[in-house]
């Protein structure tokens, strides 16, 4: 497809001038804020912040809560000419203690419940920690607001670390342009405007979670950050703020589908939006029931480059698995064997290029020439791509089809197998709310598929009915040699099914 002409990019921090001075732009707990009071709330942070941290480029970690300080954050640290570096709440200490040495980060903030738990030597000598109250207070205090950056679009604005469940979490950087056009890319496609009201139920510390606060912003709406504790929370937000747009990943979505929803709060929701997995056709189906008034969204990104398709809502019914096709200011190429494009049809690498391509990962170059490569020679905007290492196919329409990660392919008895046929199988028994298929090394196969699995409410006798229903749904090299049933999945700090762990589990 065309890429487009070179968009317009300006400093990150100038994406929250697009609402009205009276409009409401962050539905707190206890207050709202206008943007008016935002671009005050703004400036005066990223003064305070450019006068406890005054070299540039500095990086300020921020681990706290869903409030005022964590969305004035992603823009003050912006505008003070430094690298925000968002730890993600459910990390634990020793996470963060890698998180902090290795971004080098020259400042603390966090909740004093959470700093209570690090050690000592967990902080560098270099690196001044403030609570958060008192980050505000200080702010107030100083009163020295400083006025819009003039950053070069291509300055460093951001690192975000992946959270997995084991190892080491890495740093992705994100440039101001990454995340100015990463907003805009979102806020056109999903169409939002002044009155559209965003629940932020995500991390701030995920790029789709960061993305709910710049992309409504960019549009001149409002968000309100929840920090929930059960899917029920997340239906009494909706009713409290007048939600009209709810991103989530597909655990949640799952829980929430399980609810019984109030017609009138359903109604309010004009938009779903789906990333950090595949929606099922049977999850489709109950959302399309739920919430008739809404558009789905289901769409594809990676930390490295934030998004780079999305399913047109009115496809939703008719390609429910599909990825879609690239979002504006990306470029996507399905790359096969021998640097050739995938033909319709045949499997390829995911390649995406274009100026939402982040800059590497933090001080990692062996990580970086691994996944951020020269794009194929067949890229109309050549420059930097990121090779994905997810396996997908293109239709006759150019529509996309997630195959699944190459590194997470399961390889049992000389077959390639794809967790996602496996549980996609499962799901559409009907027996099951979710599914989780992992290869376990085996002696005589190499890796023996093994099924993870929650039961569907009120269904009962499943146990051994799941069995035979996927003996005759999924040949026999791709049955499960053991199914787990677990009366809850465990969740990662990203939101996601907690993959890793499930697979260090079984293998103990």
């Amino acid at each position: 497809m065309p890429v487009e002409t070179r968009p317009a990019i300006r400093p990150l921090d100038h994406l929250a001038l697009t609402g009205r001075d009276l409009d409401p732009a962050l539905l707190l707990r206890d207050r709202v804020l206008t943007y008016q009071d935002l671009r005050s709330r703004i400036a005066l942070l990223a003064g305070w912040l450019g006068h406890v941290v005054p070299e540039p480029g500095a990086r300020v970690a921020s681990w706290v809560a869903k409030g005022e300080l964590a969305c004035l954050m992603p823009l003050a640290a912006a505008r003070a000419g430094l690298v925000h570096v968002p730890v993600n709440p459910l990390l634990k200490r020793a996470q963060v203690a890698h998180i902090l040495a290795d971004s080098g980060a020259a400042l603390l903030l966090g909740s004093p419940a959470r700093l209570a738990t690090l050690e000592p030597d967990d902080i560098t000598p270099r690196c001044r920690v403030v609570a958060e109250a008192d980050a505000l207070a200080l702010t107030e205090a100083l009163n020295r607001p400083l006025g819009p950056s003039a950053a070069d679009p291509g300055d460093l604005a951001a690192i975000l670390y992946t959270s997995g469940s084991t190892g080491r979490p890495k740093g992705v950087m994100l440039s101001h342009a990454n995340m100015a056009l990463g907003a805009e890319s979102v806020a056109t496609y999903l169409g939002l405007a002044r009155e559209d009201r965003t629940l932020a139920v995500l991390p701030l510390s995920f790029d789709y979670g960061q993305n709910q606060l710049l992309s409504t912003w960019h549009a001149g709406g409002a968000v309100a950050p929840l920090d929930y504790l059960t899917p029920r929370d997340v239906v009494k937000a909706i009713a409290r703020h007048d939600i009209t747009t709810l991103a989530a990943v597909p655990p949640l979505w799952v829980q929430l589908a399980e609810l019984d929803w109030p017609a009138e709060v359903a109604a309010r929701l004009r938009r779903l939006t789906n990333s950090g997995g595949a929606l099922t056709e049977g999850l489709v189906r109950r959302l399309r029931a739920l919430f008739p008034q809404a558009r789905i969204f289901a769409m594809y990104g990676l930390t490295e480059a934030f998004r780079s398709t999305f399913l047109d809502p009115a496809l939703i019914d008719s390609h429910p698995t599909s990825m879609g096709k690239a979002i504006p200011h990306a470029e996507i190429l399905v790359m096969a064997e021998a640097n050739r494009v995938a033909a319709d049809g045949e499997e390829g690498e995911l390649v995406h290029c274009g100026p939402l391509v982040a800059q590497g990962y933090w001080q990692d170059a062996e990580r970086t020439a691994e996944r951020f490569r020269p794009a194929p020679a067949q890229s109309a905007h050549g420059g930097t791509a990121v090779w994905s290492g997810d396996r997908v196919r293109r239709d006759a329409d150019g529509l996309l089809y997630f195959v699944g990660r190459r590194d997470a392919m399961i390889k049992s008895a000389g077959n390639r197998i794809s967790p996602q046929e496996i549980e996609e199988a499962a799901l559409a028994t009907g027996l099951v709310a979710e599914a989780v298929a992992l290869g376990l090394p085996d002696e005589r196969l190499g890796q023996a598929v093994h099924l993870v699995v929650r039961a569907a409410p009120g269904i009962s006798g499943m146990e051994e009915e799941l069995p035979r229903k996927l003996m005759a749904e999924l040949p026999n090299f791709m049955q499960p040699k053991a199914i787990h049933w677990r009366s809850e999945m465990p969740i990662g700090p990203n939101g996601k099914l907690d993959r890793t762990g499930l697979a260090a589990e079984l293998a103990g």
